[in-house]
């Protein structure tokens, strides 16, 4: 097999998605600008939602599950009065209600969507069932039993009553959540209906959409030293975690992937840590007793 074309180039490029295109294909398109040999994104957009896409390239794809399990917040649009087949607008509607909610009821309902709740995917959703994506066999007409998923909800916020139809909400949640189901669930417990009518990720763990690129800005500087300029470092997927220095000696083992002594500050047996060496990122790790056993070694 050839080797995988393109350069060694390390670093997150965040992306404000426009509606319309897929996650994969916005992934295609930042590694050819940048001709990068390694691409990855964490935490998929459907093609109608905007907003915030952590793209990373090169050795920064081993961070990307510090990004997919942080935080991230949400602002939406429900449509009261219809479900639809996929709980957003792309799909068909497949019942309405004229029962309209009043707002203090659905500040009410909004509480059994907080903290640790059980979410139902949609049926349209790359959960897999039987080692096929849920939204193939959702295409084919088959209705599926999907099992329920935990899900964090650290807020859900009505922010506005746009009419009598719609409402806006803003969620910050954690890992696997979808907005649709909130919608649908919401709708259903006030006995209403609902689907999502439009959803932005306004941020994922430390990166804001307000900061990203837009894929106009890839495209007017594709393969240009400017775009380069663009590249956040590495160490911006690590933020949740505490950084510790290697010692010259534990840098050297850590970087052939055996555990290294580092100067330890602030931090327990057992921490998940990263460590740096001379100002670069060198590995993430298990503290342990003034050493760190890494899991992930980057080769900067």
């Amino acid at each position: 097999m050839g080797r995988k074309k393109g350069r060694e180039i390390s670093g997150w490029v965040i992306i404000d998605k426009p509606a319309g295109i897929t996650s994969t294909a916005v992934v295609g398109k930042v590694r050819w600008a940048f001709d990068a040999k390694k691409a990855g994104h964490a935490g998929t957009l459907d093609p109608a939602a905007t907003g915030v896409l952590a793209i990373a390239l090169g050795e920064a794809t081993k961070t990307v599950p510090f990004i997919t399990d942080a935080l991230k917040c949400y602002r939406f649009c429900v449509t009261l009065g219809a479900a639809t087949t996929t709980d957003d607008a792309e799909g068909e509607v497949i019942a309405r209600s004229d029962l309209r909610p009043t707002d203090a009821e659905i500040e009410a309902a909004l509480e059994a969507f907080r903290g640790d709740i059980q979410q139902v995917p949609p049926q349209f959703s790359a959960v897999k069932v039987e080692g096929e994506r849920a939204y193939d066999l959702a295409r084919a007409g088959e209705a599926m039993d999907l099992v329920a998923r935990p899900l964090w909800v650290d807020s859900l916020t009505l922010i506005a009553r746009r009419d009598a139809d719609t409402v806006e909400l803003e969620m910050v949640c954690g890992k696997g959540g979808y907005v649709r189901s909130i919608a649908r669930d919401l709708g259903a417990a006030l006995g209403c209906l609902g689907h999502v009518a439009w959803l932005r990720r306004e941020w994922s763990g430390p990166f804001e959409a307000s900061a990203g690129l837009s894929l106009e800005d890839i495209d007017a500087l594709a393969r240009t030293p400017e775009l380069d300029e663009k590249l956040l470092p590495l160490e911006l997927g690590l933020a949740d975690l505490t950084e510790l220095k290697a010692t010259t000696e534990g840098a050297v083992r850590l970087k052939n992937g055996n555990p290294g002594m580092v100067i330890a500050s602030g931090v327990e047996f057992g921490d998940e840590v990263w460590v740096s060496y001379q100002g670069r990122p060198l590995a993430v790790g298990s503290y342990r007793s003034g050493e760190v056993h890494p899991t992930r070694v980057f080769n900067l």
